[in-house]
């Protein structure tokens, strides 16, 4: 583990200097070779081209049409939804207020957006003009009557949440007859884009360091947006030139500041905070980052995949694992030559573990799917957050429409792992093909070597009967010949006759997702979801991910085969 401990900074100066030492990374940071070392923007850009490409809608449409999960699961929470009905209708407002000291309505804006952006991929999906239509008119209401976002200190978080938001609906109907795409390029241009800049260059007067992380990234996200939208590559160029090197803190090196190399993970800014601004903060990033990419811009992986640290992170110690380092955060908060504090954070926050955001199956399709790599929990947080939704699935308040949500429709681009139930199979490992995941005489699970001209005793002892879960039927579990079942006890894999309580059903249900080579899986524990069946020294275990073994990806997955015995 590699904990370095913060010091407070000059009273009026960032912390990115700070942070930088801290977290051992200078100048010469390691960058994709898709990016340059300055500011890096498309001389044209791809429409549609926001969160979503002219490819993932006609993805969407096939695996919807053939019913085909994890995409249907999505879709149906979304139809059901009442901001997805083609009867909604849109409520403008001239001024949309936000904290303390008005009369707020902002609840209005994210409504009406979560109804524009959900009415227009059921056009993209389904090519329904009655929801193309519903989409256009809450755009064309909306431009033609918002004049302000005012309010306390939290309208900046209005214009930059609605914006990037309202920004990606847009982005879907450009185009459609009937939208007044330059009079919602104008809505954009004159009332989200100044406050989300002038955010980001002055920080509402305030230090650098006062506002967290996630006021940043919203900002960040609606000056992208913006300039893809209107085709302004200066925009462009100032929110991707502020994620690299801005002074606030949702600059990739501020929001991250501490990286643990040795174990594959980082330290998000706000996680001495709570966990739910912490996941509200990763999202932010991950919609960037997913915006940057359409246009080329490989933010994901700046930094050697800094930002994939991170999540495996947050992912971990909300999978319920509390072996996650921690370094003393420094936080300086106030406003120049008006008042000023500080407050050191020394230990990560359980505030709101484990909160459910609609945004993981994005951040592990681009990891684990698009790129290969290796990011278990932030696979098994995607499992658990099943089925996305979008806003209305999340409350009423604010935080539920944080996210346009739904990615596990729009962003997945690889199907569900599954295994067939009611049929035996042998687990082969992946390491050591001549050996199976089996049980020995003492009852303990092993991996143990089997061939053709194996015993009869061993060949029993290696095949299993998958059946759907006994504590969900979204998981597995293994029945042994005898009728006893895989479970874990003390963390060991053992086979054992079912008491019939909850724990025993838990203890004993899988959750399959893809292992490290094609066709393999890797076996999730349902009540330790942070925990799969590994070997080591040809024990089976149920242990937490080892990011930074080079095997455990391996030692973890089991091909399943036609069965021994």
């Amino acid at each position: 583990m590699t904990e370095r401990a913060a010091q407070p900074p000059p009273r009026g100066t960032t912390r990115r200097s700070v942070l930088r030492a801290a977290a051992g990374v200078g100048a010469a940071a390691l960058a994709s070779p898709l990016l340059t070392a300055g500011p890096a923007a498309a001389a044209t850009y791809t429409h549609p081209g926001m969160l979503h490409l002219a490819s993932d809608f006609s993805r969407m449409a096939t695996k919807v049409n053939a019913a085909a999960q994890p995409w249907n699961q999505s879709w149906q929470l979304m139809i059901a939804n009442s901001h997805a009905l083609s009867t909604y209708t849109a409520n403008p407002q001239a001024i949309i207020y936000r904290g303390d000291g008005s009369i707020e309505n902002y609840g209005i804006l994210y409504n009406d957006i979560a109804a524009a952006y959900q009415n227009a991929l059921r056009w993209k999906i389904q090519g329904l003009t009655a929801h193309g239509n519903a989409a256009v008119a809450i755009l064309n209401a909306w431009s033609s009557t918002l004049t302000e976002i005012s309010g306390s200190a939290d309208r900046f978080l209005a214009a930059g949440i609605y914006g990037y938001e309202f920004a990606n609906a847009a982005e879907i109907m450009r185009g459609y007859s009937g939208f007044d795409l330059t009079a919602f390029q104008t809505l954009m241009t004159d009332v989200f884009y100044p406050l989300s800049s002038s955010f980001l260059t002055n920080h509402n007067g305030a230090y650098n360091t006062n506002y967290w992380a996630s006021w940043d990234l919203c900002n960040i996200a609606c000056v992208l947006a913006t300039g893809i939208l209107c085709d302004d590559s200066a925009k462009v160029d100032e929110a991707v030139t502020y994620f690299k090197t801005g002074v606030g803190m949702g600059s990739i090196e501020n929001a991250i500041p501490y990286v643990y190399a040795d174990e594959g993970l980082a330290q998000w800014q706000e996680s001495g905070r709570d966990q739910g601004h912490t996941m509200l903060g990763i999202g932010l990033m991950g919609t960037i980052c997913e915006m940057a990419w359409h246009q080329g811009i490989d933010l994901y992986g700046y930094d050697d995949n800094r930002f994939l640290k991170a999540i495996e992170y947050v992912a971990k110690y909300n999978l319920g694992e509390d072996d996650v380092p921690f370094t003393d955060y420094y936080w300086f908060y106030g406003a120049p030559g008006v008042w000023s504090g500080s407050q050191t954070f020394t230990e990560i926050s359980t505030g709101s573990r484990g909160q459910i955001r609609p945004i993981w199956a994005q951040l592990y399709n681009h990891y684990g799917v698009r790129k290969g790599l290796f990011a278990p929990n932030t696979a098994a947080y995607s499992k658990i957050v099943e089925p996305e939704g979008g806003g209305g699935d999340y409350g009423s308040t604010s935080g539920g429409y944080d996210h346009l949500g739904l990615t596990q429709l729009t962003s997945t681009e690889q199907a569900r792992t599954t295994l067939p139930t009611g049929v035996k199979r042998s687990l082969q490992s992946v390491n050591y093909p001549t050996y199976y995941a089996s049980y020995d005489t003492s009852s303990l699970g092993v991996l143990t070597n089997v061939t053709s001209a194996g015993s009869a005793t061993l060949k029993t002892e290696a095949s299993f009967t998958i059946v759907a879960g006994l504590a969900s039927s979204a998981g597995y579990s293994l029945q042994t010949t005898d009728g006893r079942y895989l479970r874990h006890s003390s963390f060991r894999i053992v086979p054992a006759t079912s008491d019939g309580t909850d724990t025993f059903n838990e203890d004993a249900t899988f959750y399959a997702l893809p292992g490290s080579t094609s066709g393999s899986v890797r076996l999730v524990s349902f009540n330790y979801p942070g925990r799969c069946i590994r070997h080591r020294n040809y024990e089976l275990w149920v242990d937490p991910y080892d990011l930074a073994d080079s095997v455990f990806p391996a030692d973890s997955s089991f091909t399943p085969v036609t069965s021994w015995a």
